[in-house]
Formats: C-alpha cells, structure tokens, sequence
C-alpha cells in the first residue's frame, strides 16, 4: 500500500472518529427528547426547544469556527469545537431543570455546528481530486456509525440506567481530542495559501460575483435538507410512540432503521465519482421525499419501518453527497468561511423544523401532514441543486 493511501486512510480514521462522536451525541439527543418528556413532565412545545436550542448552537458555530478556520488553521479548530461539545455533555448530565439543560445544549451546539464544517474543509484539501468526493462520504459515514451507537445506549442504557449516564459516555471525546493534538495533521492547502484578507472581506468574497449562484444554491440547499432532517429524525422516536407504541418498542424501531443509513452512504460513495454530485444530490434527495412522505401516511408497523429505512438510506447518503460538495464551491481562501456560512444558514432550518412539529403536534396536526410539509422541503433542495448548482466532479480544488 502507498503512502498515499495510508495517510488518506489515517486521516479519514482520526476525522471520521470525531464524526462519529458528534453523531453519537445529535442522534442520542432525539432519544433523549422522548426519555425527558416523561421525566420532566415537558410538553411538546418545551421538547421541541431541546432540539432548536441545539441547532441555534451549531448555527453560531458553523459561522463562528468556519470564519475561525480560515484564519488560524483548520486543525486548532477542530479540537476546540470537539472539546467544547465534549465537556458540554459531561456537564448536561448533572443537570436537574430545562434552562441549564438548554443553555449547555447551546454551547454542545456550538462544537458540533463548528467541527461538521471544518473537518470536512479539511478532509476535502488533503485528498486527491479523483478520490476527493468518496473520501469525504465516506467521513460522512461515520455519521451513521455515531447515530448506531447512540440507537444502541439509548436503547439498552436509558431504561436501564438512566438518561444521565447515557450522557457520561457522551462525553468521552474530551479524551480524544488530546490524542487528535498531537495526532491530526492540517491542511496542506491552508499551510500554503495566502491569509492576508480579514475575515469580513472573505465574507464579503463569499457574496461576490463569481461566487454568488452557488452560494445561493448551498443556502436553499442546506437550509431545507437540515430543517427536514432535524425536524424528522429528532422526533422518530416521539413519532413512533405517537402512532402507538411504548418508548422501549420506539427506540427499538429507530434503532433498526438507523442500520439503514450505512448502506445509504456506502452507495453514494460509489456513485459519487462515477454518477457526480448533481446526479447523487437530486437523486437521493427525491428519494428523502418520497420516502418522507409515505413514513407519515403509513398506518402498519411494515409501512412504517420500509418507508422509515429508505428515509434513512436516501437521506443520510444525500448528506454524505453534501459535504462532498460544499467545500468544491469556494477556492482555499474562503473555502471554510463559505462552508461554515452555508452551514450556518441551514442550522436556522434545524431550529425551526423540531419547533414546527412541537407546535404542529399541539395543535393536533396529523403526523402526515407534518411530513408532507417536509417532503415538499426535501423538493425544493432538489430544484435548488438542479437549476443553480454546476458539476464538480474531479475538479481541482482552487
């Protein structure tokens, strides 16, 4: 094996780990809803806070770190985003009332917001062009690794331990973040470019011209892909004990649709460099449409776990198709600061989205027209990439 090939697969490891604990917390923090509705006595209202408070974290650390990265490296920030969401979880457990909850639940946000961006900024400047769209979704899937490890806690510590602990072996990343300082190499595009703009005027870079279509585009993008997510997969659990089952037999259920999103990246890493991003982007994303829309009418358990599977087959792999194309658009200068802006705009719709089906869910709106009104989101993603968005497939980055 070359050199090559080992440092490519040393980096994915040492990010795709730090991916994964970052899925680990978001994916337990849906099940965390369910288990602190009934402890806390919280209405729907109260529980949909919980997963807005978390995504208006990580729209201030998208923005905040992404601006960061290009200034002092993408590496520092790395670790500091995963130490800021580590300690953040260590430090929820010991909470006993929803306002210390939310408001470490915003600083966790914060780190998650930041790392998501950043680390796949850097992944993207230090692999082959040819290799490049693979590489990061398949750091994306480790995503999908975290998500089946917070389904598994959740599902065998929760009810038997508690919420608090689940929240304990959250925090564990802390501990690797010190291995990561000595660990992570930085970009080697970063190292090599020039850093003399201040970080307004690569804003301002980002919203220039050249640059303008797809930085509309990566908005509409990201905005309604997170808001559909969030609002979706924060409340798959909640949904399920809606549609008649216990809390145990819900995380259950959402533990074996979760094993479906591996094959869902695996397959959009494939197609990624033979199809393009486009082809993947539109198709897995109608897919998410679809399948959204049939996971709210369905009214049998074999209705609900196909259509719940495909949900997370097609949308996770859409995800991984995201954060392959997103750092392609903007050259080495801007290119975190555009990621992390894109980012951050699209956390304001994973702030809405589980606050939207805590009030749509009080006022007695069915289950399927709340996913209807997520499919047509998915749909306008889709538009949003087939119009504005360009092929990028084995281009070299600028």
């Amino acid at each position: 094996m070359n050199q090559t090939a080992i440092s490519q697969r040393r980096l994915l490891g040492i990010a795709g780990l730090g991916w994964l604990f970052d899925a680990m917390d978001v994916g337990m923090l849906s099940f965390l809803m369910a288990a602190l509705q009934k402890d806390w006595n919280l209405t729907a209202e109260q529980v949909g806070w919980i997963g807005s408070v978390n995504s208006i974290g990580m729209a201030v650390g998208a923005l905040l770190f992404g601006l960061l990265a290009d200034r002092i490296g993408r590496k520092k920030v790395f670790i500091v985003t995963l130490l800021l969401f580590s300690i953040g979880s260590g430090l929820s457990a010991l909470t006993t009332t929803l306002a210390t909850f939310l408001a470490l639940r915003f600083l966790i946000g914060m780190g998650l917001g930041g790392e998501l961006p950043v680390a796949s900024t850097l992944v993207s400047e230090a692999v082959p062009a040819k290799d490049r769209g693979r590489v990061v979704v398949l750091l994306e899937s480790f995503w999908a690794g975290g998500w089946l490890l917070a389904a598994l806690i959740s599902y065998f510590v929760i009810p038997a331990y508690g919420w608090r602990t689940a929240l304990w072996l959250a925090a564990i990343p802390a501990l690797y973040a010190i291995y990561l300082r000595l660990r992570l190499p930085d970009s080697p595009r970063f190292a090599a470019a020039r850093k003399e703009e201040t970080v307004w005027k690569n804003i301002i870079h980002v919203w220039s011209a050249p640059y303008r279509k797809e930085t509309v585009m990566l908005w509409l993008l990201w905005f309604c892909v997170v808001f559909s997510y969030y609002g979706m997969f924060l409340w798959l659990p909640s949904v399920m004990v809606m549609k008649g089952f216990s809390l145990i037999k819900s995380f259950e259920y959402v533990l074996i649709m979760t094993l479906a999103q591996l094959p869902g990246y695996f397959s959009a890493a494939w197609l990624i460099e033979r199809a393009g991003r486009k082809f993947v982007l539109v198709a897995y994303l109608l897919g998410t449409a679809l399948s959204a829309y049939f996971f709210g009418t369905a009214e049998s358990l074999a209705a609900l776990m196909a259509s719940g599977i495909f949900l997370s087959f097609f949308n996770l792999g859409a995800w991984g198709a995201l954060y392959a194309y997103t750092p392609e658009q903007y050259p080495t200068s801007i290119r975190a600061t555009g990621a992390g802006m894109a980012a951050a705009f699209g956390r304001i719709g994973g702030i809405f989205g589980p606050l939207l089906v805590g009030s749509l869910v009080a006022q007695g709106v069915s289950v399927t027209a709340i996913f209807t009104l997520f499919c047509l989101s998915v749909l306008v993603a889709v538009l949003a990439v087939a119009v504005l968005g360009s092929e990028t497939k084995q281009q070299e980055l600028a």
